[in-house]
This record gives structure tokens, C-alpha cells and sequence, in this order.
């Protein structure tokens, strides 16, 4: 069948059909996301400014908290704004758009999260070896590859959704695009490309997180030969790396693994890890980390500073 599209625009159903519960809920989650912005942004300024910061383990929580305000602003204020309107509408090339940057920053999340938990390895299980090992220049190379890893999965889905028709209907039920809300409404058997998302998707998702619970179970194995002291300080910082990963991987592999359905429960576990988790990854870090906090003080102290002449 030669590929027709006669629909050009959206419509998004949201996450409630309520006026006043959609009110109650910009209210809620404005904060939400000004929090997510203001601190993640401050966790970039830090490493950058700070020399205190100037390890692997930061240089790669700079470029996630970057990662994360890219991914929350991917969905979040066109969520915010179709809380205040009454038919929330999409181009379908706005919609393809936002599905290719959701997935390129939330896969390039989840490599940085697997190049973070490599580090504490190197730097558990290697520490004589570790500056040597985790050289500027291989933390670049990281970086990039998470980067590159986002761009090429973003792709692949990209290309698998623009060759599909689309003839009506034209109402996607969510409060975001993303694939297997949008599958539905095309013209065509979608079982094949559904099956292709699923590997592409969940399983990049589910790997990761197996990676990430070996790599952390090795770390935690090889904790017994270090000192009191020195296994305090890194079970904090593993605490805060495997909290993390909880929260952005249960929901993301509770949805990419199973079939899709239409239920409210899918759009609130979407609202979680699209909305709340990228908020509480900087308090996460900052509260159990001391250089950090440090770090926060000595930035407030030279801004007083510098206010006060």
C-alpha cells in the first residue's frame, strides 16, 4: 500500500479530562519543572566552575544533569501548556520531532548512567590505576558515545515511524507523543515496527539496567577489602548512583516491556519518570554527596561576595 498521510495535525487526549484537576495539576507540576531546571542547571554551573569537581565521577554528572533538563524540556512545557488549553493539539511533524529528542536524550541518559557506574568501578576496584584509566580524554570519548548511542537508536525510530500512513483517526491517547500511542493511528499492520521498538527500546532499557546491577553488585563485592572509612564513602556514592537508576529504569522498562494499553496508570508512571525523577536526581546527588554541598556553599559565598561590592 503506496503511503498516504491526510492527517497533518494531533490531537492529545492529556493525562486528565478534568478542567479544574488539569489546573490542580499545572500548579503541581510548574514547580516540578522549574526545580528540575534550576537544579540540574546548578549542578552544570558547578562543575564547571568548581575546582573541587574536577574528577571523572563529576565531569560526567555535569553532562547528566545537562542531559536531564534536555529531556524534561522535550515533554514538559508542551505538557504544562496543554493543561490550560482546551483541545491540545500537535503538528505530525512536531510530534516526530518530539518523539526523536525524547528518546535521544533518555537513551543518551541511560549510557551516561552505565558510563557512571563504570567509573566507580575503575575507581573502587582500581584505584591506583584510576586517573590513568579514566583520562580526560576517554571521559570525552564517553560522553560522545553516549551521545552517539542516543542519536543512532533516535534514528532508527524515526525512520521506522515516517514510512507508516497516516489516514485517521487523529487523537493519540496521551499527554506526549511517542510511538505506541502514535502506531495506533496509522493506516497499517504495525506489528512488525511494534516488535522493532520493543528490542530497540525495552530491551536497551532492560540490558542497561542487568549491566548496571552486576556492575554495582562486583563494586559492592569488592567494598570488603576496603577500610571502614573508605566503604562509608562509597556506598554513599553508590547509594546515590543505584537510586537513580531505580527511579529512571523501573517505570521506562514497566512500560517499554510490556504491550501498550490505554490506561490512566501508563500515563501517571510516564508522568513520573518524565516529570519527577529528573527533580529528584540533583537533590539526590547533592544531599548525600559532602563535595558537592561544599561546592554549593563556597558558589552562594562568592555570590553574596560579589553582590555586596
Amino acid at each position: 500500500m503506496a503511503r498516504t498521510n491526510n492527517v497533518t495535525e494531533l490531537i492529545l487526549t492529556g493525562l486528565f479530562q478534568d478542567p479544574d484537576v488539569q489546573r490542580v495539576c499545572f500548579l503541581l507540576f510548574l514547580p516540578v519543572y522549574l526545580a528540575t531546571v534550576v537544579g540540574n542547571g546548578l549542578i552544570v554551573v558547578l562543575v564547571s566552575v568548581s575546582k573541587s569537581l574536577r574528577s571523572p565521577m563529576y565531569f560526567f554528572l555535569g553532562f547528566l544533569s545537562l542531559v536531564e533538563i534536555s529531556y524534561s524540556s522535550t515533554t514538559v512545557p508542551k505538557f504544562l501548556i496543554d493543561l490550560l488549553a482546551k483541545i491540545k493539539t500537535v503538528s505530525l511533524q512536531g510530534c516526530l520531532a518530539q518523539i526523536f529528542f525524547f528518546h535521544f536524550f533518555g537513551v543518551a541518559e541511560i549510557l551516561l548512567l552505565v558510563v557512571m557506574a563504570y567509573d566507580r568501578y575503575v575507581a573502587i576496584c582500581k584505584p591506583l590505576r584510576y586517573m590513568n584509566i579514566m583520562s580526560r580524554q576517554l571521559c570525552h570519548v564517553l560522553v560522545a558515545g553516549s551521545w552517539l548511542g542516543g542519536f543512532i537508536h533516535s534514528i532508527i525510530q524515526i525512520l521506522i515511524t515516517i514510512q507508516l500512513p497516516f489516514c485517521g483517526p487523529n487523537v493519540i491517547d496521551h499527554y506526549f507523543c511517542d510511538l505506541q500511542p502514535l502506531f495506533k493511528l496509522a493506516c497499517a499492520d504495525t506489528f512488525v515496527e511494534g516488535v522493532i521498538v520493543l528490542a530497540n527500546s525495552g530491551l536497551i532499557a532492560l540490558c542497561s539496567f542487568l549491566i548496571l546491577l552486576s556492575s554495582y553488585a562486583v563494586i559492592l563485592f569488592n567494598l570488603r577489602k576496603h577500610s571502614a572509612e573508605g566503604r562509608r564513602k562509597a556506598l554513599s556514592t553508590c547509594a546515590s548512583h543505584i537510586t537513580v537508576v531505580v527511579l529512571f529504569f523501573g517505570p521506562a522498562i514497566f512500560l517499554y516491556m510490556r504491550p501498550s494499553s490505554s490506561f490512566t496508570e501508563d500515563k501517571l508512571v510516564a508522568v513520573f519518570y518524565t516529570v519527577i525523577t529528573p527533580m529528584l536526581n540533583p537533590i539526590i546527588y547533592t544531599l548525600r554527596n559532602a563535595e558537592v554541598k561544599i561546592a554549593v556553599r563556597r558558589l552562594c559565598g562568592k555570590t553574596e561576595h560579589a553582590g555586596m561590592e
